[in-house]
């Protein structure tokens, strides 16, 4: 019997969610704790200042200089089958409805974790999700970056974003991180969909500088499961 890989999207249990806060108390005391997988808040972290990424025209860019702003961030991976689509979709979706202003209130950086994927793909997605937010907003304002793996641990480290590769595709969560102009991580929005209100108080909170504690984390998890795998 031919083994099939069933790509699937888990709304994490109450209990898990209770277990991933208290489990994320233990890791402020014992950060040697943190898990492989999962997003571990790192409010108060500060971009490192030598990532050095590309963008989507293939150009290196240092990844502080793009942060000048309040700044939206998604860790996805372009190919990924599973939540990474509707983590895009949604975050597209609250910047078309926000009347904030892209390019001027806030920024957004969709940053592949995968470092396999190049610029040209990225160049693919940005067209296709600028398409489809039917908003016309300066290109500069959504950059999709890639990187090597080096760049992006530091990426992924300074944001607490967990992830292990399976098979051809990754085990991750699903959030976007806000960062102040600074660089400053202040919010963490879990899931694929996004209040509008949410999203602009997490801007306004950024271009304060005020860190936000989340109050509820509803976890989604981007799960590979090969039911072939264990009999």
């Amino acid at each position: 019997m031919k083994k099939k890989n069933i790509i699937f999207t888990v709304a994490v249990s109450f209990i898990f969610f209770l277990t991933i806060a208290l489990v994320s108390d233990v890791m402020a005391e014992n950060p040697e704790e943190e898990p492989a997988i999962g997003i571990v808040e790192k409010l108060g972290n500060v971009m490192p200042d030598d990532v050095v990424l590309k963008d989507e025209n293939g150009n290196d860019v240092n990844l502080r200089s793009l942060i000048d702003k309040p700044t939206v961030v998604s860790l996805v991976y372009f190919r990924c089958p599973g939540i990474c689509t509707p983590l895009l979709n949604g975050l597209t979706t609250v910047v078309r409805k926000t009347d904030q202003i892209p390019g001027k209130d806030f920024n957004v950086l969709t940053i592949s974790f995968d470092h396999t994927e190049d610029f040209s793909l990225a160049a693919s997605k940005k067209e296709n999700y600028l398409t489809n937010l039917n908003r016309e907003i300066p290109k500069d304002s959504w950059r999709f970056l890639t990187g090597d793996s080096a760049n992006i641990a530091k990426v992924s480290n300074a944001l607490g974003f967990k992830f292990q590769k399976q098979g051809n595709d990754f085990i991750h969560g699903a959030s976007i991180m806000v960062l102040s102009s600074e660089g400053k991580l202040v919010r963490y929005l879990y899931g694929t969909d996004y209040l509008p209100f949410d999203f602009k108080m997490a801007i306004t909170e950024a271009g304060e500088g005020r860190i936000s504690p989340t109050i509820a984390k509803v976890v989604k998890m981007c799960i590979n499961y090969d039911a072939g795998a264990k009999t």
